[in-house]
């Protein structure tokens, strides 16, 4: 049998393991496994949590290695003396506190309820405050940081939810050894080695040109915070090198052969781009889901606002790596279907025999740009790219009492796509070129909304087909940690599936284009009148829902 590699991706909900072929990057066999406990966002050992925590439990990470994996090799045909590498990639900022032998500290009996003891979700939106203070230290202390990430960081990534844990519990806080990414601890337990990885301390933990923010930074967002950096794991590895080894617990955990290549972990949307085979640079990969990042790699470096990080060898050695995104995407159509479209269009939807999303998007297909009269902004979940700005919220311009729901959703479809537009134009004003989109994720089967995009960009897109994405491109860093390929763009151009078919690539439509263009000026206009502070309500009506919401949650 050809040798093979195992890639594991921890998502939102639950973990997915792949075998690949090592030859070809065939996938030979999937298995998923749901976290028991899911996203804990409500209560908390019969505690009600307050409005925009989101909490997982680490051991539910574990269950992944020890039933996705070898029912994946299992499910395969492969013998597990066959697999030579292992590979994971992780939601990222998901970070939570250990004791000295990375023990979660959460497990222990005396933090068992306490919400600053758990992981703290990538979507753990609860430290905004503390955003406030690092964005204000770094500006007046480490303004060269900030550059890196478009000017401001983000409060959901680790600087702020370390500093809400020192202020919020120092109890806990004291108790802790380790601040640790999930994804590196994950690697942690299957090597015995804590290494931080490059892809999860450059975009999330501020980590640049081979260090975090000195002592007297951090000293100045909190007396006494500066521990932070005892805390942090040490040295930091590259996406592709290896970490080390597979221990022999793991190896009786997992099913796989002790001794096997363990490769740093990646963030989960930097390892679908080998999996697109979109490793060049001026090849912008989308994954759409309920949210997108767009990944790029370049030989340059440019400042761009609001991006969510700019590192070297951050996906691809040698490159530099940038990433950008849309916090709602998938979640703002899956809220509109969910909770705007009347019981008479959810039965003609049954009635032929498909989803409402597809009914919706029949209808919307339908239409010309415009037809519907409407604009919408796609901030429901808030503004990521280029704003950095969670407080403002979704608006939809032109309503009338013709309006349907296949216009509202159309025009959801559309805000989504002038969204990445605006990044993609952010990139070229800051010299980053952007040549054609690569878009992977479970979006990619509305048809509609890909042409949508390639026509508001004006870019060429192509999809990549693979359900698996960020598994199968934490195979292809298994692949090269296990001395297969000497790097990741000598290995995803063969082991990566994007096939180009008249089904997977769509080309701008001209007349489309030009339609577009005259939207998404006024859209911009939308955008900076909200999003750039000339209009504060989106702020103001937050404000007031969560302080009424934390009233409710004492009382």
């Amino acid at each position: 049998m050809s040798k093979a590699v195992v890639g594991i991706d921890f998502g939102t909900l639950s973990g997915r393991a792949v075998v690949v072929s090592v030859a070809d990057g065939k996938i030979l066999a999937s298995a998923e496994h749901s976290y028991p406990h899911g996203v804990i966002d409500r209560e908390l050992e019969g505690q009600q949590l307050p409005p925009d925590w989101a909490l997982q439990v680490p051991a539910d990470y574990l269950e992944v290695l020890g039933k996705a994996v070898p029912q994946a090799v299992a499910d395969s045909g492969v013998s597990p003396g066959d697999v030579v590498g292992l590979a994971v990639d992780f939601t990222s900022c998901t970070v939570f506190p250990t004791d000295s032998s990375y023990a979660p500290l959460c497990e222990k009996p005396e933090f068992a309820r306490r919400p600053h003891a758990y992981v703290k979700l990538w979507k753990h939106h609860a430290s905004q405050q503390q955003g406030k203070v690092v964005n204000k230290v770094l500006a007046e202390l480490a303004p060269e940081t900030l550059a890196r990430y478009g000017g401001e960081v983000s409060a959901d990534w680790q600087l702020a939810k370390a500093l809400a844990l020192f202020e919020e519990d120092r109890e806990v806080w004291d108790a802790a050894s380790h601040f640790v990414e999930a994804g590196d601890w994950i690697i942690q337990r299957l090597t015995g080695e804590l290494a931080a990885s490059m892809s999860l301390a450059g975009y999330k933990g501020n980590f640049v040109d081979g260090s975090h923010p000195p002592a007297e930074v951090l000293e100045a967002m909190a007396p006494g915070f500066s521990r932070l950096l005892e805390l942090l794991p040490q040295p930091v590895a590259k996406p592709g090198d290896r970490v080390g080894s597979l221990t022999a617990e793991a190896a009786a955990l997992t099913g796989l052969p002790e001794g096997i290549a363990v490769a740093a972990a990646n963030i989960d949307a930097h390892a679908t781009v080998p999996a697109a085979n979109a490793c060049e640079p001026g090849q912008l990969t989308l994954i759409m889901g309920t949210s997108t990042c767009h990944m790029m790699t370049s030989e340059s470096f440019g400042e761009v606002p609001g991006i969510g990080g700019i590192v070297p060898d951050g996906i691809v050695k040698g490159l530099w790596g940038y990433e950008a995104g849309q916090a709602g995407v998938g979640d703002i159509f899956g809220w509109f279907v969910d909770t705007c479209v009347p019981p008479a269009y959810v039965e003609a939807a049954a009635a032929k025999g498909i989803g409402v999303h597809e009914y919706l998007t029949e209808l919307a297909a339908a239409q010309q740009v415009g037809e519907h009269g409407l604009l919408a902004l796609d901030w429901h979940s808030g503004n990521r790219s280029i704003l950095d700005d969670t407080e403002l919220t979704g608006l939809m311009l032109g309503l009338t009492l013709t309006t349907t729901p296949e216009d509202q959703y159309r025009a959801l479809l559309e805000a989504t796509a002038f969204g990445t537009r605006v990044i993609i134009e952010a990139f070229r004003e800051a010299g980053v070129e952007v040549g054609d989109l690569v878009v992977a994720g479970g979006l990619v089967k509305n048809p509609l909304l890909m042409q949508i995009y390639a026509d508001v960009t004006n870019l060429p897109l192509a999809i990549c087909p693979s359900v698996a994405s960020g598994a199968h491109g934490s195979a292809i860093y298994a692949a090269v940690a296990a001395g297969e390929y000497p790097d990741v763009r000598e290995a995803a151009p063969v082991m990566a599936h994007r096939e180009v078919t008249p089904e997977t690539t769509f080309t701008p439509i001209p007349e489309n284009v030009a339609a577009y263009d005259d939207l998404y000026r006024e859209y911009r206009v939308l955008h900076d009148y909200f999003g750039k502070g000339r209009n504060e309500v989106m702020h103001h009506l937050k404000a007031c829902r969560k302080q009424i919401l934390v009233t409710k949650s004492q009382g």
